[in-house]
């Protein structure tokens, strides 16, 4: 996708780190990663940044060690409350940490700044507007379902169970991944009519995704920063249901997130049709529903790339650092 853009690209050796098997490409690993370092060292050597930027993962090591050799200015942003083992060891070299959640800021040495998560444009939004696109009739409530990039078959296997129920309740816009979409078709045509036209499979949301996000008026997903993010600047309530793995990150975010009142937590092994059906009673209630969203629009930081970006330019052009309260109101911006 990056070098179709028109981007550059240039490719470390090192890919992953992987402890949990005795295979032959664990063992080369450390051999991988000590022949990124000099990689790296030669490319940033040769291209000579004012400022590098990373957002963590055992590739961006060989990077921060030759940025620290050599001087060059280091952000590093984190979108978890819970800094996995290639952030905290790169946290150590790095001019500057940028975070999600201030919870992130006292797990990690050095100056670190509250930015959010940066996301797509929402400037200009129209929820209305959007609401057409979707033939969402004023009257109606809208329910978003995504799992991520991928089809995720927890996801999946819960809105089939909630069906035709589901789509009584409220409108169904379900993104369900290409794999997955051909099944979801066949769902829809089997439902009676209405609910056969109120529930809405779509295999991916590109450029759409900002439309729906802000057509919902409850978001189901996954626990990351990206999706908070987006969310949270729409200012509508959430139904989180953590990615299980890896490391539990995604559990300590969707815990900060529902201890802000701004989300109903579900874990994935609890997560079905009848579940489902539990937390789409929230747009029932107006009286828990207005607690949500007021309570997901406080954690709104629209401006986060802005805030971000201030940084990193100040590390580049040499000059004091934003204060907090700067970088606080860059990244607040104007909520959808």
């Amino acid at each position: 996708m990056v070098p179709g853009a028109g981007i550059p690209v240039t490719r470390l050796l090192l890919r992953s780190l992987r402890t949990v098997d005795a295979s032959l490409p664990a063992l080369a690993d450390p051999a991988r990663l000590g022949a990124s370092f000099p990689q790296a060292l030669a490319l940033l050597a040769g291209l000579r940044p004012a400022a590098v930027f990373t957002t963590g993962g055992y590739v961006a090591l060989p990077v921060a060690m030759a940025a620290a050799l050599l001087r060059v200015p280091l952000l590093l942003w984190e979108g978890n409350v819970i800094p996995g083992r290639s952030v905290r060891a790169i946290s150590r070299l790095v001019d500057v940490l940028a975070v999600s959640f201030p919870q992130t800021c006292r797990r990690l040495p050095g100056r670190c700044y509250v930015t959010g998560t940066p996301i797509r444009d929402l400037a200009g939004v129209d929820r209305l507007a959007a609401r057409r696109h979707f033939e969402i009739p004023a009257d109606a409530r809208a329910v978003l379902v995504f799992g991520g990039s991928q089809a995720v078959q927890r996801f999946d296997r819960a809105v089939e169970e909630a069906l035709p129920e589901l789509a009584e309740r409220a409108i169904v816009l379900h993104v369900t991944g290409e794999s997955a979409y051909g099944a979801a078709l066949a769902r829809r045509d089997a439902l009676p009519e209405p609910a056969r036209e109120r529930y809405r499979p779509y295999p991916f949301l590109r450029e759409e995704m900002t439309d729906a996000l802000a057509a919902a008026d409850l978001v189901v997903g996954r626990a990351g920063a990206s999706t908070i993010g987006e969310v949270t600047a729409m200012g509508t309530p959430l139904v989180l249901v953590p990615y299980p793995h890896a490391a539990a990150h995604q559990a300590a975010n969707a815990r900060s997130v529902a201890d802000a009142g701004a989300a109903v937590v579900i874990a994935d092994e609890a997560f079905d049709g009848a579940a489902l059906l539990d937390a789409v009673g929230i747009l029932a209630d107006p009286r828990r529903h207005l607690e949500l969203s007021s309570a997901s629009r406080s954690l709104a930081r629209p401006g986060a790339a802005d805030a971000v970006a201030a940084l990193v330019l100040a590390l580049a052009e040499r000059r004091p650092l934003p204060t907090p309260g700067e970088v606080q109101a860059l990244s607040r911006g104007a909520a959808a």
